[in-house]
């Protein structure tokens, strides 16, 4: 089969498919059976070479763009129509979501890891593209992927619903693809929709963003409607890359992740030069060295290829079994011919939220160390650090860009690496500042000052945009001014919905505020917000205490107003969990030394009278005052074992 492909695909080279040259005599290859290795061999490097896309060596035929969009506004869905168009899947290997290769990301139907893919596309003019399509998520605690993704590109593609129009990640990620001065061909999607209204989200993007109202594109990603013709405008509309392959190596790492059997697989766009297999690398960041084992390009799955060019997106397999060596932004060069400066890379992320991760069996903190180590190098903007509790012994103390990034990570650990885990009360970072003037930012309860040495205390605060239908106006400013919302406003970007926006304390937020909007807006709430400013609060440190003595791992940092009702709420959840003894357990919250909050577990009871059948009562009365003696000295003894379950309990009713 390889043979006939070749000869059909190459007819000039028939001499090396039918026919062996020896001594200038040709000697018919089927006469002669142990030529018919060697010929194999001929025809395999033959076609292997013709092969080489000639697209590597013309950069003007290469288009690198990206997705981007608010959340569910059919990213995934025109990726696959797309894939599906260029021929790279037949239908019966066909799946929705095709670049989503993560469990939690076809369970919870988002997409949370940008993913790139080569798409080979011939055009109306009858030359051959190399499309490098990036997908990219939607929501806001993921909008460091899309930043990366974006330095790999020249272009993108802004998709609005043709339903819902214009929302709060449809301008944040606008701007993102501004600030990388990429081309921008907006695209309304979902134009088969019954409630879909085209032509009012047309007016709407060339009036608010800005874009010119003939440039957009209409299409139907579910249907495949229009995605012809919008592949025809991403080579006519887009840039190639720039790029000199005469110049020293500039490879940009803009992803990785680990193959446990390849070593770290790192995903680059090569800005300048050439790279080839067998070359030796340098990371700029560290000068480590590697010598190149594979690289090529991301179809569906990873294919080879002998060199990467300028303007190209692939892969690189090198070996790398330090992970803390590969690090995304950092630039790669060749050692016999470096580049003289690296790339500029990518901003630092401000992680927002914390919270203290621990094994459930102390025997896993080393392979959680490992996991972590490895989901850093896939998730850059995770950080972690040591950590310990009295309780729950030793683990990290981990930063987040939100809630839902916290619960991702917690299930990437917990399924990929097979780790029981568990997390304390998430919490933000407060600005401490004390009566000698020193100013400290704590993100952990342990480390609250004593109360008597604070000045001040500051909380971050958050401009929210919440994208509504109308009528649930009043329902969504209720709910913002339970959270100590303020300078509340609202305009119409267009008729029937509001975008309503208010500061919020971020702690106030992390918790339950997005699950709560969701459901007084039936699901049709969109929720995002940026980073304002530190401002004075009345904070304080709830501490429970259970047999009166303090569990750390269960103390947090909230609002003096809102401490009580966390207080009741979490004696309450810990009353359910934690198991009768043979004495009373008291389960108390404090601030300081004054207790706001208490409940009590009852003591198990032996009936040591039963044996007491008859005779005077001062035998029963002596054996119930011996039981309560008793009773009191193993209250004053005892030590209670906190189930896991129950920490579990008291963070889940905060979330």
């Amino acid at each position: 089969m390889t043979l006939l492909r070749c000869q059909k695909k190459h007819p000039e080279h028939q001499h090396a498919m039918g026919y062996f040259s020896l001594n200038d005599i040709s000697i018919p290859a089927i006469d002669v059976a142990w030529f018919i290795g060697a010929r194999y061999v001929a025809c395999k490097s033959m076609y292997n070479k013709f092969s080489e896309s000639p697209m590597s060596k013309n950069i003007g035929k290469i288009r690198n763009f990206s997705i981007i969009a608010h959340i569910d506004h059919g990213k995934s869905t025109l990726a696959d129509r797309m894939i599906q168009h260029c021929d790279m899947v037949t239908d019966r290997e066909f799946k929705n979501q095709l670049l989503d290769n993560m469990e939690i990301e076809r369970e919870r139907g988002i997409t949370i890891k940008s993913q790139t893919i080569c798409l080979p596309y011939t055009a109306a003019d009858g030359e051959t593209y190399t499309l490098n399509l990036v997908d990219t998520p939607g929501h806001v605690d993921f909008s460091y992927e899309v930043s990366r993704a974006l330095s790999s590109c020249e272009g993108a593609l802004l998709l609005i619903d043709a339903a819902q129009g214009i929302e709060a990640q449809t301008l944040a990620n606008l701007y993102l693809a501004m600030e990388n001065d990429l081309e921008i061909i907006p695209v309304i999607n979902k134009i088969d929709l019954p409630a879909a209204e085209p032509e009012k989200v047309a007016a709407t993007i060339e009036e608010d963003l800005g874009l010119d109202e003939s440039a957009i594109k209409k299409c139907s990603a579910k249907t495949g409607e229009g995605v012809a013709e919008l592949l025809e405008s991403i080579v006519t509309l887009l840039p190639p890359p720039e790029g000199d392959p005469e110049k020293p190596l500039e490879a940009l790492i803009f992803d990785a992740n680990y193959d446990p059997y390849r070593g770290t697989v790192i995903s680059v766009r090569v800005i300048n030069g050439r790279l080839k297999t067998g070359d030796t690398i340098v990371f700029m960041s560290n000068n480590a060295e590697y010598r190149v084992e594979e690289l090529g390009l991301f179809h569906l799955a990873r294919t080879p290829k002998k060199e990467l060019g300028a303007g190209e997106v692939g892969y690189i397999i090198a070996g790398v079994k330090t992970v803390s060596d590969t690090r995304p932004g950092d630039t790669i060069t060749l050692k016999k011919n470096p580049c003289p400066t690296p790339l500029p890379g990518f901003r630092e992320i401000q992680q927002v939220v914390f919270s203290s991760i621990y094994p459930i069996a102390t025997d896993d903190y080393e392979d959680l160390a490992t996991a972590l180590e490895k989901l850093k190098l896939n998730d850059a903007a995770l950080t972690f650090q040591k950590d310990s509790s009295a309780a729950l012994g030793f683990g990290f103390r981990c930063g987040f860009l939100g809630l839902l990034h916290l619960e991702v990570v917690q299930e990437r650990l917990e399924r990929e690496f097979d780790i029981s885990l568990i997390l304390t009360v998430p919490t933000v970072k407060y600005i401490f500042t004390l009566q000698d003037d020193t100013v400290k930012e704590i993100d952990n309860p342990t480390y609250f000052p004593d109360p008597g040495s604070i000045k001040q205390i500051e909380e971050p605060f958050i401009k929210a945009t919440i994208h509504i239908p109308e009528r649930y106006m009043g329902a969504v400013m209720t709910l913002c001014m339970e959270r100590r919302g303020e300078n509340t406003n609202y305009h119409y970007p267009m008729p029937g919905r509001i975008e309503f926006t208010c500061e919020l304390p971020l702690a106030e937020v992390i918790y339950d505020f997005y699950d709560k909007l969701k459901s007084v807006t039936q699901g049709y709430g969109s929720f995002d917000y940026e980073l304002l400013d530190y401002r004075p609060s009345d904070l304080v440190k709830l501490d429970i205490l259970v047999n009166a003595e303090q569990v750390d791992a269960l103390s947090q940092l909230t609002h003096r107003d809102r401490a009580r009702e966390r207080g009741v709420n979490a004696c309450e959840r810990l009353k359910e969990e934690i198991p009768r003894q043979m004495f009373r357990i008291a389960i108390q919250a404090t601030i300081g030394g004054n207790i706001i909050a208490r409940t009590n577990i009852s003591a198990l009871r032996k009936d040591v009278t039963a044996k007491c059948y008859g005779g005077d009562i001062s035998r029963k009365r002596k054996l119930l005052e011996k039981q309560k003696a008793g009773k009191k000295r193993m209250k004053t003894v005892g030590n209670v074992e906190i189930p896991q379950r129950a920490f579990l309990a008291v963070l889940k009713s905060d979330q």
